[in-house]
């Protein structure tokens, strides 16, 4: 399937060998991120699970190998490759952006959908939130991760915490650095599109890194016992939109 570059396309496409090689051990989503989001997952064995937005196919593969039948989707066209390096033909892997209809996807088919670190990447949250909503089952979950507000805000020093607004990052990486893109929001503008398009939040955290972070980056892991990152939901869909 064809797709519009959206924002930090080209960024991915940098991004998806060092993703493959070294996210399985990379502190902040190993020890920070994933621990979180799983901690969110309901049973997955049996169930047939939405991976939006793959990247470099590590939850692909868990949830594969925890019983999951998968179809992963991804923008970048490296990653998909990168995943199907990693899963091969044990999941249904496409092409798309979140941004645009998941059209070839049936009305309530999937058990569960896992956004990891995605949603900062879309200016519209309605329009995606509709489309999971529509996709999935009825009492089916929503289970994502994303940027905390009180982050964004704060380390990019920003004046008007409630605005929606396009920001520039730069990362390190083992191939050198990378500028990246994303929007930040605040709370209310995670919350309410949730909300608005049929689901109830069963919960909302902000977990501390774990003991592996603490011995890998202890520096990040006392800032982060302090001021958090990222923001976990686990959401039910309680009606159709």
């Amino acid at each position: 399937m064809t797709c519009k570059k959206g924002i930090s396309y080209d960024s991915y496409e940098k991004l998806a060998e060092y993703y493959f090689k070294h996210v399985d051990n990379k502190p902040f989503n190993a020890y920070y991120e994933r621990p979180g989001t799983l901690a969110l997952l309901p049973d997955v064995n049996n169930k047939r699970v939405l991976d939006a937005a793959c990247a470099a196919g590590w939850y692909t593969e868990w949830l594969i190998e925890h019983g999951a039948k998968v179809t992963a989707i991804d923008f970048s066209p490296k990653m998909i490759e990168m995943t199907r390096k990693r899963v091969g033909d044990r999941a249904e892997i496409i092409r798309t952006d979140l941004n645009r209809p998941l059209d070839f996807l049936e009305d309530k088919n999937f058990d569960l959908v896992i956004s990891s670190l995605t949603l900062h990447y879309i200016k519209n949250w309605n329009n995606v939130m509709k489309e999971f909503n529509r996709i999935l089952k009825p009492s089916g979950y929503l289970v994502f991760s994303v940027h905390h507000p009180f982050m964004d805000f704060t380390v990019f020093n920003r004046e008007n915490y409630f605005a929606i607004e396009l920001l520039d990052d730069e990362w390190d990486t083992h191939e050198g650095k990378v500028k990246v893109q994303f929007y930040r929001r605040p709370l209310k503008d995670i919350i309410s599109p949730v909300i608005k398009s049929g689901f109830m939040i069963e919960k909302l955290d902000e977990p501390m890194p774990t003991e592996e972070f603490k011995r890998k980056q202890p520096e990040s892991y006392q800032r982060l016992t302090k001021r958090p990152q990222f923001l976990f939901l686990r959401c039910k869909k309680i009606s159709d939109v």
